[in-house]
Parts: C-alpha cells; sequence; structure tokens
C-alpha cells in the first residue's frame, strides 16, 4: 500500500492533469484554432488572486522537481513557447522559472537566422542550444518558427538556399515529418518537449500594443515590422492551426495556452510544466552502503570538532526540536 505522501503526490499529480487536459490537442486532430480554442478561457478561476495562489503553488513545486531533476541528471526538458507579438513569452518566462535555481535553466530566443546558421540546415542552431540531463531549457520562439514565419514569408526559403524546387504544400508537410522525427529521437533519449502556444486574440494584440506605444519605457518593444506581422494576422491563424494540427503527438503534444488574461496563462504554463515533472519523476541519487559508511565517518570528525558548549550537531539537533512540535508538525530546518 502507498503511504500518505505518494497517496497526496499521486493526488496532486490527477489535479494538475485535470486542469491541463482542456489544453492538449489531441494528437491526430484537425485544429481550426478560432473555434477550438477560447483565448479569453480561464477554467473557473473566477478571481485573479485566486489564480495568483495557484501559480506560487506551481512555481514553489517546480522549484522542488527541478533540484530532483538536476541531481538525478538522467533526463533533460526543453520547453517551447510559440506566440504572435505582445503573446507573452517573455513574462511567462519571468514568473514561472522565479523560483528555480538559474543554473539549472538555460534560455534561448531565436532572431532573424544570421549567415553562418543559413549554412546548416534548419534546425541545426536550434539543435546548439538544447539543454543537458538535468537541465531545463526553454526556447523564447522555436523549431516551430520554420513552419510559421517561414510559411507567411516564403521569401525566407529562398535565403536557405534549400536543393530542387520547394513550393507549395508538400514541403510544409516535409517538415513537420521531419520535426516529430526529430522530437521523437529526443524523446527516446531522455529529453521531453513541452509545447506551449500562447493564444491571444486580435483585440487583446492591439490593446497590448497600445500600451508599448503609450508607455514610454515599453516603446523600445514595440516596432513597425510588429505592425506589418499584424496585417497578416489570418495567414498566421491558418499556419499555428495546420501546425498544431501535424506536430502535437503522443510523445510531445502541444497545449494551446488561454493568453488574454497574463496571470491565467503563467498559471497554466507552470501547470504543464509541473505536470511534465511529475511523470518524470526524478528522485534523488541514494549513496551505497560503502559510501554510507565514509559519510558516517565523516560526520563524526566534524561531530568531533564541535566548540565547547555547542551542539555536536547543530542541524540534527534543530531537526529533532521541530519533529517535537505540538500537533506533531516538522518545521522546515535551513
Amino acid at each position: 500500500m502507498k503511504d500518505g505522501r505518494a497517496h497526496t503526490a499521486d493526488d496532486r499529480a490527477e489535479r494538475i492533469a485535470e486542469f491541463i487536459a482542456p489544453l492538449r490537442v489531441k494528437p491526430g486532430s484537425k485544429v481550426d484554432l478560432s473555434k477550438d480554442f477560447d483565448p479569453t478561457h480561464k477554467k473557473g478561476i473566477k478571481k485573479k488572486k485566486d489564480g495568483q495562489e495557484l501559480l506560487r503553488s506551481g512555481v514553489a513545486l517546480l522549484a522542488d522537481y527541478q533540484r530532483r531533476l538536476a541531481a538525478e541528471g538522467t533526463h533533460g526538458v526543453l520547453l517551447c513557447l510559440q506566440a504572435l507579438d505582445a503573446g507573452g513569452k517573455d513574462g511567462t518566462i519571468r514568473h514561472v522559472m522565479s523560483g528555480v535555481n538559474p543554473q539549472g535553466v538555460r534560455v534561448a530566443g531565436f532572431k532573424v537566422p544570421s549567415a553562418a546558421e543559413l549554412s546548416h540546415d534548419y534546425l541545426w542552431r536550434y539543435s546548439r542550444d538544447l539543454p543537458r540531463r538535468g537541465e531545463i531549457g526553454i526556447f523564447n520562439r522555436s523549431h516551430y518558427e520554420e513552419v510559421l514565419v517561414v510559411r507567411v514569408h516564403p521569401e525566407h526559403l529562398t535565403r536557405q538556399r534549400l536543393p530542387g524546387k520547394v513550393e507549395g504544400k508538400k514541403i510544409w508537410r516535409r517538415r513537420y515529418r521531419e520535426i516529430n522525427d526529430w522530437e521523437r529521437y529526443l524523446t527516446d533519449n531522455g529529453f521531453r518537449i513541452v509545447k506551449l502556444f500562447l493564444n491571444l486574440s486580435k483585440e487583446e494584440q492591439r490593446v497590448r500594443f497600445l500600451k508599448r506605444i503609450d508607455v514610454p519605457e515599453r516603446n523600445w518593444k514595440f516596432s513597425a515590422a510588429d505592425a506589418r506581422e499584424r496585417t497578416m494576422w489570418d495567414d498566421y491563424q491558418t499556419a499555428f492551426s495546420e501546425m498544431l494540427s501535424a506536430t502535437s503527438t503522443s510523445w510531445a503534444p502541444w497545449y494551446v495556452v488561454p493568453a488574454d488574461r497574463k496571470w491565467f496563462a503563467r498559471t497554466c504554463a507552470a501547470a504543464v510544466l509541473v505536470h511534465t515533472l511529475l511523470d518524470i519523476d526524478p528522485q534523488y541519487p541514494e549513496i551505497d552502503d560503502k559510501n554510507r559508511a565514509a559519510l558516517e565517518l565523516e560526520k563524526r570528525k566534524l561531530e568531533d570538532e564541535a566548540p565547547a558548549g555547542a551542539a555536536s550537531d547543530p542541524y540534527a539537533a534543530r531537526a529533532a526540536a521541530g519533529a517535537r512540535r505540538p500537533g506533531g508538525e516538522r518545521r522546515r530546518v535551513r
């Protein structure tokens, strides 16, 4: 029979799975983004403060499991964030990862490819920034730019100097297949892929663009290029819909996150990432009897060095005192 702690972990994982289930794109399904996913949805959370409390809980869980992931050193996690301009990618990274050890997280952003990057295959520059085992890697925009921006702006294909004739939908079907195969390869080698599309409404993007113009400290975040991309809204919606349909797989599903409310988008992002780590269930390494004996020997040496009148092991003394508190609750010992 499982102990109480195991039951608690199972219950927690079940609640998180239930919360994010409506966001998951079922593999093999055909997505119409404008009809299937509501950017304003908030899954019954009526108050912003309730969502913020959920986010804090998610960040705490994430910090715990990130330490386990790093200690075990077997798996890596890649978080891919896709959204239109003003979709909230930077804020999501900042808030969701606020409690983790920065040494265990790597963030990569991908702009217009350089001449050196264009001299390689289109996945090369993304491969260079993959996380190591024990790390969480974040792609702020990702390899999916190659079937989104490049699709909406097919002139970019010319710069990639591909052999043969490349036109029509054939090139995109081929890239969907190549990306799925690449992600399957990574998954088979212990790297979990978490894919989040921050789904922003056209009206909310308009409001956020205006704020970037009206607030001087935010002017740098807006450019004429952003305005030009907005005129291609419908083209992007088609590209997103087909991408979600073709590349949400059993090994690397997409989650469409309602992004009109920033606090809700961040809560969802944390929940999906925590769900992935709970599923991996990384464990702290256990040492064998030989190394345990060596630790005990070193412990006795350190205890013998205690100054007169001082506890030989202050940490153990505080832990014992906490265990004896009324109610049987053990306080956290630092």
